[in-house]
Parts: structure tokens; sequence; C-alpha cells
């Protein structure tokens, strides 16, 4: 268990760190070979991301953390089904993560495809399924270009997952109500680097 690590602080971490990252001043921490072979041991991450799977979206560079800082969970589109939301609530339950941020991103093609509508393949056609939901609500938004209404539809599934995990019994919702875990939104902004809390 991290206890030493409070909601707080863990926030704290990852603000500064996307700071330094928008600035270019990353500091690669935790990176060493030294680090690594303490790791071998066992992780103890400060918080989990479950972000999207696109390859420009890594949480440890824009956050810039290390080697078992974050525990990180990504899938297309940054929903939850049965494999992340286990993933996430054995990083809650057996690794003591007191914070996890639900992270969409600008440009997400997961949300471009299920706003665009039509037919998918496969099980690309379960992952628009699950984001299907936020593109709706989004129409329903007014909004003066498809660029914006794209970003409300990420936002609006940002805030699906948030509430979605919120409420996941047996382990996630009583940590959420009992305050002994927190869950935040956030967008990142390719173009810029920044990513924007939903506080």
């Amino acid at each position: 268990m991290n206890g030493t690590v409070t909601t707080e602080d863990a926030f704290e971490r990852l603000l500064a760190g996307n700071r330094r990252f928008v600035d270019g001043r990353r500091t690669y921490p935790n990176q060493s070979a030294a680090y690594r072979q303490e790791l071998v041991s066992g992780q103890h991450p400060f918080a989990a991301v479950l972000g999207c799977a696109d390859s420009r979206i890594p949480p440890e560079i824009i956050f810039d953390q290390g080697l078992g800082d974050i525990f990180t969970v990504r899938v297309a589109g940054n929903i939850v089904d049965d494999a992340s939301l286990g993933s996430l609530e054995y990083a809650v339950e057996h690794l003591g993560v007191q914070l996890i941020i639900v992270l969409g991103h600008s440009g997400c093609g997961a949300v471009q495809a299920a706003f665009a509508g039509g037919h998918e393949e496969g099980r690309i056609a379960s992952l628009i399924g699950a984001i299907q939901p936020a593109v709706e609500q989004s129409k329903r938004e007014p909004c003066s270009t498809q660029e914006q209404a794209l970003v409300n539809a990420v936002r609006k599934n940002v805030d699906i997952v948030v509430q979605r995990l919120c409420t996941a019994a047996p382990i996630i919702a009583p940590c959420v109500n009992e305050c002994r875990v927190k869950i935040i939104g956030a967008y990142y902004d390719q173009a810029c680097g920044m990513v924007e809390f939903f506080l």
C-alpha cells in the first residue's frame, strides 16, 4: 500500500509534471537503472490513469513521471469495460491508489468514429457503442463548429466514464463514498500539451 501519498499530493504531482511537459522542462524522474531494480520487488503507483490507447497520449510522458509512478489503463476512447474496470479495481484494492484520472483528448479517433456513425466490423463496434451515449448527449448541446462538437463529445464521454467508475460496486464506489478514492476527469489538448482537469 502506498498510503503515504494523499489524493491532493498525487494530484499536485500530476499537475506539476504536466506543467514541466508543456514548458519543455521534463525531468524524466524514476527512470534510472538503479530505480528500475528497486521496483523488482513490487510497485507502489501514486495514481491511476484510464486513458485512450492513442499512441500520442502516453500518460507517463505528458505527466513527466517514471517507472512505477502511474498505474496506466489504456483502451480506445478511454471507455470502461470489464477488463479496464477490473484493472482499476486492482489498483485501488491491492496497490492502494487513491486518485484515478479519466483522460480524454483532442482528436480522439474513437469518438470521431462514434460521431460519424456508420458500421464498424469486429470488436470495434463495441468500442463505438460504448461511446455513443456521450455523442448523443453532446449533439443536444448548441455548438458553432464540428470541431467544437467533437470536443464536447470527448468531454461528455469522460464525464460518463467518471460517473460509471464512481458507482462501480463492489470495490470502487464504497471507496469514493468514504472519500478514500477520488476520481477526476481530464482533457488533454494535443496542440499545446496541456491537461485540463474537470474540478
